[in-house]
C-alpha cells in the first residue's frame, strides 16, 4: 500500500524542488496528480476484475515492480513530458493495490480481526506519505531530489522480491494456496456498475478524494511559498500528515469493526475533514495552525478512506470483493484527479486561502452523501 502511491507522495513533498529545477508550474505540478489518479481511475475496475480472476499474490508482485520502474523513470525525467508518463504508468499500482489486499484479508483474516486488519493494511499508504516527507525529502536535501526518488525505487524491488517468497500461493495455484471464503469468490464475470451501498460509497470518495488530493499536492508547496518554510521542513508538513494518518486509519478501522457504528462514521469523520481544511486557510494567518491542520487531515480525512474499504468490505457480495473494492477505489481515484487542477488554478495565482475553503467545500460534500446513505440503510435495515 505504501508504495501504490508513492510516486505521487514524492511528488507533493518534494514539489519545491521540482517547481525549481524542472520549471514545474502548480499548475503542472497539480496535473501529475490528475494523470496519475485520472489512470488509476479507468484502470481500477479492470484491475478487481483481474484481482478475482488471478489472486492477490500475483497482482502485489506486479503492482510493486510496476511501482519501481514508475519511480525510476520519474528520476530519470529530463523534463514535465517523461515525468508525466512515469506518474500515469504509477496509476496500475494504485488500480491493483486495494482489490488485492482487500482480497487477501478476506481469504486470511477471521472476520472479527478484518476492521483493524484493514486499518493497518491502509496505514502503509500514510507510511509513504511519512517516507516521502521526512527521510527521503530529508536525502534530497543532501544527494539531490533524484537520488531520493531512485532509493524508493530500489526499495520496491526489494518489495518485491520479499513478496514473491513469503505471501501465500494464489488460489488454483497449488499447495498453500489461498482458500476462497465468503466474499472473495471466484472471480466470475460480473458488473463494473456500483450499484447500493457500493454507489453511495464511490460517490463519498469521489469527493472526500478532490480535497484529499488537494491537501497531498499542495501542503508542501503552501508552507514554502506561504508559510515561509524552507524545502525540507514544508515536506514534514507531508510527514506529519502521514504520521497523523498512520494513528486514524488504525484507530478508526478498529471502531468499524463494529457494523452498527460503522456505517456513521464516515459522514463523522468528513465533518471533521472540514474543520481541517478551515485550520489550513486559516494558517495563512496564524501559521503553527498548519500543523495542527496537518494532524486533522491524518485524522480524519485520510482516516474516512480506511473505513469506506472496511465497509466495501462488509457489503461486497460474493465474489465481487475485487471489483466492488475497485469501483470505490475508482470514485477515490477520480476525485484525486479532479482536485489537484482545480486548487492549482487558485494556487498559481496565489488564493491559497479560496483553495482551502474549496476543500472545505468538497468535505462537506462527501459529508453530506455519507449521512445521507447512513440514513436511507438505517431505514432499510428497520424495513
Amino acid at each position: 500500500m505504501a508504495f501504490s502511491m508513492m510516486q505521487l507522495f514524492l511528488l507533493g513533498a518534494l514539489g519545491p524542488r521540482l517547481v525549481d529545477e524542472l520549471d514545474v508550474s502548480p499548475t503542472l505540478l497539480g496535473l501529475t496528480t490528475t494523470i496519475g489518479f485520472g489512470a488509476a481511475a479507468v484502470l481500477s475496475p479492470v484491475g478487481g476484475r483481474v484481482v478475482d480472476r488471478v489472486g492477490p499474490r500475483r497482482c502485489l508482485v506486479a503492482l510493486l515492480l510496476v511501482s519501481a520502474v514508475a519511480l525510476g523513470l520519474i528520476g530519470s525525467a529530463p523534463g514535465i513530458g517523461l515525468l508525466l508518463a512515469a506518474v500515469a504508468l504509477g496509476g496500475l499500482p494504485q488500480a491493483l493495490a486495494n482489490p488485492a489486499t482487500n482480497k487477501a484479508i478476506l481469504a486470511t483474516v477471521p472476520p472479527e480481526r478484518r476492521g483493524s486488519v484493514t486499518g493497518m493494511k491502509q496505514s502503509g499508504v500514510q507510511l509513504g506519505a511519512f517516507a516521502a516527507g521526512l527521510p527521503l525529502a530529508a536525502l534530497a536535501g543532501v544527494a539531490g531530489w533524484r537520488v531520493a526518488v531512485w532509493t524508493a525505487a530500489g526499495a520496491a524491488v526489494v518489495a518485491a522480491v520479499w513478496a514473491a517468497r513469503v505471501l501465500p500461493v494464489d488460489a488454483g495455484s497449488g499447495a498453500g494456496r489461498l482458500s476462497p471464503k465468503p466474499g472473495q469468490g471466484s472471480g466470475r464475470r460480473a458488473s463494473l456498475v456500483p450499484r447500493g451501498a457500493i454507489a453511495w460509497l464511490a460517490v463519498f470518495s469521489l469527493l472526500l478524494g478532490c480535497g484529499i488530493a488537494s491537501v497531498n499536492t499542495y501542503l508542501a508547496l503552501y508552507g514554502a511559498q506561504r508559510l515561509g518554510l524552507g524545502p525540507t521542513a514544508a515536506g514534514a508538513l507531508v510527514a506529519v500528515l502521514g504520521i497523523a494518518g498512520v494513528a486514524g486509519r488504525v484507530g478508526w478501522s478498529k471502531v468499524s469493526g463494529q457494523p452498527g457504528r460503522a456505517v456513521w462514521l464516515p459522514g463523522g469523520l468528513a465533518a471533521g475533514s472540514v474543520g481541517a481544511a478551515l485550520l489550513l486557510a486559516g494558517a495563512s494567518f496564524v501559521h503553527p495552525l498548519a500543523w495542527v491542520a496537518a494532524v486533522a487531515v491524518g485524522v480524519f480525512a485520510v482516516a474516512a478512506n480506511a473505513v469506506s474499504m472496511v465497509l466495501v468490505m462488509q457489503r461486497a457480495a460474493a465474489g465481487r470483493a475485487g471489483t466492488d473494492s475497485a469501483l470505490v477505489s475508482a470514485g477515490f481515484f477520480a476525485g484525486f484527479a479532479v482536485g489537484p487542477p482545480l486548487f492549482g488554478l487558485l494556487a498559481e495565482s496565489g488564493h491559497y486561502g479560496p483553495g482551502w475553503l474549496l476543500v472545505a467545500g468538497e468535505f462537506a460534500g462527501a459529508c453530506a452523501v455519507a449521512l445521507c446513505w447512513a440514513v436511507r440503510d438505517g431505514r432499510e435495515v428497520r424495513a
